[in-house]
């Protein structure tokens, strides 16, 4: 009955915070980009710095009809919304906040949420194929394009920490951390940084969904509540990419004080990451698609290699 009522918890938590936590992200990258570039529309609506503005939000998305395109497959067409946004909840559920705080203390826990990640993409394809849009189409060959090429160092980074810490676990990797790593690892950091913005096609590299290049990519034919589940699936990646960051390189929960409160160092990396992905938005212009795959195969595959062989000796000597 115990084991019951733990597993209960357990999902329940993950849930909410998968509920809250990129709604807190959303609302954050509003209020960030109106300081940055003096805009001050979202800074009033409902008086106090804007607070109302993601209910406004909401209530567009929920008064907008959900139009089904005649030519499109209706079922892969509704289902595509949720194929992009459930990987990240389960990825959410095996990361580690502190020390027994995580959905699923998984012994492979880096593999499976990167092996999860990678599944979003699939939402996009299912969205470009179906809506019976030649456009659409394209912006999701676009999409699986970029993402093929930027999951290699993406991968390659994140495998330099687990050999460098002797494990696959999430919480076994923030047990090993260490501050030399902030320097070790630091190429690794970058990489990874680099190529989950890409993975996620955040600014500058969405191309592929740009409204300048290809209209929307995949999600020109949504509209209402399944559009903006693939905002939400956008804004759940952040949060799930800040989160690994913290974790894999800055340690998770190390920090002073107690371990008791190392949820807190969590939750404040975790938050620090998400508004750098905010600021590089606002910061940077868009790539283009020639730029976004010479970065890729020219820059960071070469750079995490030589991260990994790096590490690899190291660990050797060691």
């Amino acid at each position: 009955m115990a084991g019951m009522l733990e597993f209960v918890v357990r999902v329940v938590g993950v849930i909410v915070a998968f509920l809250v936590a990129p709604l807190v992200v959303g609302q954050a990258e509003h209020k960030v980009m109106a300081h940055m570039q003096s805009r001050l529309g979202p800074m009033y609506a409902g008086g106090f710095h804007g607070w109302a503005q993601l209910v406004a939000d909401g209530v567009k998305f929920v008064q907008k009809e959900s139009v089904v395109p005649a030519a499109a497959d209706r079922r892969i067409f509704e289902w595509a919304p949720f194929v992009a946004i459930l990987p990240y909840m389960a990825a959410l559920a095996a990361i580690p906040i502190a020390p027994g705080i995580v959905g699923a203390d998984l012994d492979s826990g880096l593999f499976f949420v990167l092996a999860v990640m990678s599944v979003g993409v699939l939402g996009s394809l299912m969205a470009g194929w179906a809506s019976g849009n030649k456009y659409s189409l394209l912006g999701g060959l676009r999409v699986a394009a970029q993402l093929m090429s930027y999951e290699l160092p993406f991968v390659l980074s994140a495998a330099s920490v687990a050999v460098a810490a002797g494990s696959l676990s999430l919480t076994g990797i923030a047990n090993a951390w260490n501050p030399w790593w902030l320097l070790w690892q630091l190429p690794g950091l970058v990489v990874f940084f680099i190529a989950g913005l890409a993975e996620l096609q955040r600014p500058p590299f969405d191309m592929p969904v740009a409204d300048s290049e290809v209209i929307f990519g995949p999600y020109t034919e949504y509209t209402g509540l399944r559009f903006a589940l693939f905002l939400l699936a956008e804004y759940a990646g952040i949060v799930i990419l800040s989160a690994l960051t913290a974790v894999l390189f800055l340690g998770g929960w190390s920090g002073p004080g107690p371990d008791s409160i190392g949820w807190i160092w969590t939750i404040l990396k975790t938050a620090v990451v998400a508004f750098i992905v905010i600021w590089v938005r606002v910061s940077f212009p868009r790539m283009r698609a020639d730029q976004l795959q010479k970065l890729a195969w020219q820059v960071l595959v070469p750079v995490a290699l030589l991260q990994l062989a790096i590490t690899g000796i190291g660990v050797v000597l060691t």
